[in-house]
């Protein structure tokens, strides 16, 4: 379906992820020098929404209560608040717009909400100028250039595939790009066992993803050996979901973590240590901080019956329980008169 953009109003949402393993390996080439390496995750109904609608001249951007106004895409882009969109908004030549973005996740949740908006926002802006929807490694794509772009660092695309796609995703990375394979996944059981926890802690993936990519691109042994212990997690990770094993999950989420941790100081904190300990003591299977950790979010699976005890571990121990659950609703768009 397609507007004109001189009227109508168009409306996007995109799902959040958690990943399960093989985190860092998305970001090209570091999965091409581990053969055989994949990224595990699953979407979660923790929403990044965008609407579009038409304004006279100008540029405006909204959320959370605070706007930035522009008089053109190159001064909006310039603006830390209005970067992502007017990024998006010039790289398919939008004319003037009003933009309100919401996100159910925390800011620097690690849940990949930043990765979920810009797809929502391509998809939006495509619909809004009448293109036809590009297919969805497309939008992965160029949702990944514009963050890569925006931060002046490299990025990956398991948190773009979970947006445009849903449900548990695993990427197999090869030579000519990666293969995305939804897994059949019992979504319902898995998300009886999730908690989701905020640490109260922002964090800024890029910046541990960089410091990390730079010593296994320059050899570091004991990088390549942690790098090779997560890849071979992710394929564990990827074989205990589609059998539906949840604690071999648990514990293949926490195997990864105990590796991931050592790839970089600022990779762990004792805020995300001490809700695995605390989740760990009332009788969790087992979990990690999502994305590259130093701060965001912490993912944990536990068994149905622990569950309360394992939330209300974790609530004590300083963590902010979100309302999380895996989903299988892939990227959607709506217009409006």
């Amino acid at each position: 379906m397609t507007t004109d953009p001189r009227s109508g109003a168009v409306s996007a949402r995109a799902a959040c992820r958690v990943d399960c393993a093989g985190g860092t390996l998305d970001i090209w080439p570091i999965g091409l020098l581990h053969p055989g390496a994949r990224t595990v995750a699953f979407a979660i109904d923790v929403e990044a929404r965008v609407r579009l609608s038409r304004r006279d001249a100008g540029y405006r951007v909204t959320q959370a209560g605070a706007a930035v106004e522009a008089a053109d895409l190159g001064e909006l882009s310039r603006h830390p608040d209005g970067a992502l969109a007017g990024l998006v908004l010039a790289e398919l030549a939008v004319p003037p717009v009003d933009v309100e973005l919401a996100s159910d996740s925390p800011r620097g949740g690690g849940l990949g909400a930043s990765s979920a908006m810009a797809v929502a926002l391509i998809a939006a802006a495509e619909t809004f100028v009448g293109r036809p929807a590009s297919a969805s490694h497309t939008w992965a794509s160029l949702a990944r250039d514009v963050e890569a772009r925006l931060m002046g660092l490299p990025t990956g695309t398991q948190d773009h595939h979970a947006a445009v796609l849903g449900g548990a995703l695993e990427m197999v990375h090869r030579a000519g790009g990666s293969e995305v394979r939804r897994l059949e996944v019992d979504l319902e059981a898995l998300g009886d066992t999730l908690l989701v926890v905020y640490t109260g802690a922002s964090h800024f993936s890029a910046a541990n993803n960089w410091q990390v990519l730079r010593r296994r691109l320059d050899g570091d042994a004991d990088i390549v050996r942690l790098f090779d212990g997560i890849a071979a997690a992710a394929g564990e990770a990827a074989c205990a979901l589609t059998a539906g094993d949840l604690p071999r999950l648990g514990a293949v989420m926490s195997g990864e973590w105990s590796l991931r941790r050592r790839l970089a100081p600022e990779v762990s904190t004792p805020g995300i240590e001490d809700l695995l300990a605390a989740a760990a003591a009332a009788g969790a299977w087992g979990g990690k901080a999502c994305g590259a950790g130093g701060g965001g979010c912490v993912a944990v699976l536990a068994p149905p019956a622990r569950r309360e005890a394992v939330a209300a571990a974790l609530t004590a121990a300083g963590g902010r329980l979100l309302a999380a659950r895996p989903t299988a609703a892939p990227l959607s768009v709506a217009t409006t008169d």
